[in-house]
């Protein structure tokens, strides 16, 4: 092997197209020798190449002749200490972590992680592609305030009767005329598509005839799935150019945190294989033993050079090469942990945001992980939003009616500064939601008081135990017209509260039109009719009262803003508030006390263009008196009854017009 006549710098990872072949170099600390396979199109090893040993554990060499969709695995050798934390297996075809594209998806098999079992049969192979020509994205169209919309590809388009066959279930999918105009509807200013790229089954599912279907479990960090992308990246280019065209961004929820590989029971299928005790933690007094702060096996080091130049890289890769505008970290903590727990200015947060790709680009942090110290809501730093569980839990428990709530609510619609405030901060970083893809969805909330996971074959074991959740009356579905309007008017209650909160907003796809995962809070494994959206059966009304509110919130800078509430005090400022009893008299200390307290006013905004949002969770309707106004207060959403009054368990808004303005 020779080094290639174009002189790739050598700590270009991954397989490089060159005018004679293909230039490879793979970084496997500890290993004595790494071997590049070569398939043919009958998945037959027609070639063996090693690589040239060289500086920092990289190696490297030139493979004349290969082309664009030639095939190829990685083998490595050393040495087989599972007590020391080396694993090196040459029996295992290894997947390149920088291959950008793979030629099927995983499939779990158990001599995926029995030593000496050749692997070469079981295992997806990276497939040669030239990189598309760059883009250079501007800004993205989204800015924090704006609504998120969490969507599963693969469940939210499964059953659109309008999307052809062919695309339904991929990425391309998201391009369609009738998803794109769905989505314009709601006010979504940025889709935030679940984990994308390739994904492997944990082991206990494929006994129980389940698969994965929320990509929470992934194997590269650069490659889409195959069964999302058949195309590979120029799908997801292809979703996002339609996507950007309509004014909605798009973000991908990453996860590097952890990968398929799982425990020390868990198949070798990459990073195992090529440098085990380097690319994981392990206990520090027991090095074979991975540290577990994931709850998935096994935890990426992202204090280590080699994980952190993999994770900026990926990361890279989705701007330059689709345009992706931003990027959700599930459990944001482990990019921030070494041995001593988490650091807000660990060196991977920093270069994340201080990189030239991708200093403008939205990140949006899950800020908790199962590791000592896992809970760091409020501790990333600017310009990381977080998801707030606290808004999340607030929500869910002054809706259900639990005593003492009002001041709770009123400071998550207020941006939550008791967690993102402090003397800096003038702006919350607050991710505001009331259901995501872990936990009931929003219908089932209202739907069941408790968790019902038997699909998932673990006797209801998994999934949160408090869900902050009710059935008004009966669990489950009820035909009795009572129950099912006390539910209607309880959904739409919480999809009000979410979009009258503020910073940024999320909701998850379907939540909008009444999806059910019949009493399902943990659907990682249902791949089928339990997760995905029924468009047949859309609720019309929830569907129309969210895209009223959606569309209040879109116009309305009070209620989109992102700067903290501040007390009213008659000035111009637009980020002002009045807090006000139902009957038009500002909160007392006894109010805010008061455990029997059902109905508020939320009055947003400077005097002559005010917003007023009055929050009623008793179950009798209130006629409130709302400030005096210069002008007049006209309805803005839905459910206002015709004498004025608000119905009992809703949320209602009036807009302030002022002649003239």
């Amino acid at each position: 092997m020779g080094n290639t006549e174009e002189n790739l710098p050598p700590t270009r990872l991954g397989a490089s197209l060159t005018s004679s072949g293909a230039r490879f170099a793979v970084h496997a600390p500890g290993a004595e020798s790494v071997s590049v396979c070569i398939f043919d199109a009958a998945d037959a090893e027609t070639s063996r190449h090693q690589l040239d040993a060289g500086n920092d554990s990289v190696f490297s060499g030139t493979i004349n002749g290969l082309k664009p969709g030639n095939r190829y695995g990685l083998r490595a050798h050393g040495p087989w200490s599972p007590e020391s934390g080396d694993r090196f297996d040459p029996s295992k075809l290894l997947v390149d972590p920088y291959a950008i594209r793979i030629d099927r998806p995983f499939a779990f098999d158990p001599r995926l992680a029995v030593f000496g079992e050749d692997t070469a049969s079981l295992m997806p192979k990276t497939v040669l592609e030239a990189p598309l020509p760059p883009l250079n994205p501007g800004r993205p169209p989204f800015a924090p305030g704006g609504l998120i919309y969490e969507l599963p590809v693969r469940a939210f388009t499964m059953l659109h009767p309008e999307v052809p066959e062919e695309d339904r279930g991929t990425l391309r999918a998201l391009a369609h005329p009738a998803i794109l105009d769905h989505l314009v509807s709601l006010n979504v200013g940025a889709v935030e598509l679940l984990p994308i790229v390739a994904w492997i089954d944990e082991r206990h599912l494929p006994p129980l005839g389940l698969t994965n279907a929320w990509g929470y479990n992934p194997v590269t960090m650069l490659a889409l799935d195959p069964r999302l992308a058949p195309g590979g990246i120029a799908d997801l280019r292809f979703a996002v150019e339609a996507l950007h065209e309509v004014g909605i961004g798009v973000m991908l929820d990453v996860v590097y945190n952890h990968t398929g590989e799982s425990d020390n029971n868990g198949p070798t299928l990459s990073l195992r294989g090529l440098g085990n005790s380097t690319y994981y933690r392990h206990e520090q007094d027991n090095p074979g033993q991975p540290v577990n702060d994931t709850g998935c096996g096994n935890t990426l080091a992202c204090e280590r050079p080699a994980v952190q130049e993999l994770v900026l890289t990926a990361l890279r890769h989705f701007v330059v090469q689709a345009g992706i505008d931003g990027f959700r970290f599930d459990l944001a903590p482990i990019l921030g942990r070494n041995g001593d727990g988490f650091s807000p200015d660990a060196d991977l947060l920093k270069e994340i945001i201080d990189d030239p790709v991708l200093h403008d680009r939205i990140m949006i942090a899950e800020p908790w992980d199962i590791g000592p110290g896992g809970y760091q809501l409020g501790n990333f730093q600017p310009p990381w939003l977080e998801w707030n569980d606290r808004a999340r839990d607030d929500i869910r428990q002054f809706w259900r009616g639990d005593k003492g709530m009002t001041g709770a609510l009123a400071t998550r619609l207020s941006g939550s500064s008791d967690v993102f405030g402090d003397d800096r901060a003038r702006k919350t970083r607050s991710v505001n939601f009331v259901a995501a893809h872990d936990g009931f969805p929003l219908g089932d909330l209202v739907t069941y008081a408790h968790k019902h996971n038997e699909a998932n074959g673990e006797d209801n074991r998994d999934g949160h135990d408090a869900n902050h959740s009710w059935n008004n009356g009966v669990e489950g579905p009820s035909d009795d017209p009572a129950i099912r309007e006390a539910r209607n008017a309880d959904a739409k209650a919480l999809i009000a509260t979410l979009l009258a909160s503020r910073g940024t907003v999320m909701l998850t796809a379907g939540d909008e039109f009444g999806h059910s995962q019949k009493g399902n809070n943990n659907a990682y494994a249902q791949n089928n009719e339990i997760a995905w959206r029924d468009w047949s059966a859309i609720d019309r009304e929830r569907l129309d009262f969210t895209i009223a509110w959606s569309a209040l919130r879109a116009r309305s800078p009070s209620l989109s803003g992102t700067a903290f509430l501040q007390d009213a005090d008659g000035s111009e400022l637009p980020d002002q508030v009045e807090w006000m009893t139902s009957d038009g008299q500002s909160m007392t200390p006894g109010d805010w006390e008061n455990p029997e307290l059902n109905a508020f006013l939320m009055v947003l905004g400077a005097p002559g263009q005010r917003i007023a949002v009055l929050f009623n969770r008793g179950h009798d309707a209130v006629k409130p008196q709302l400030p005096s106004a210069s002008g007049q207060w006209t309805p803005a959403s839905p459910g206002l009854f015709e004498d004025g009054s608000a119905p009992g368990r809703s949320v209602i808004a009036w807009e302030e017009t002022t002649p003239g303005r």
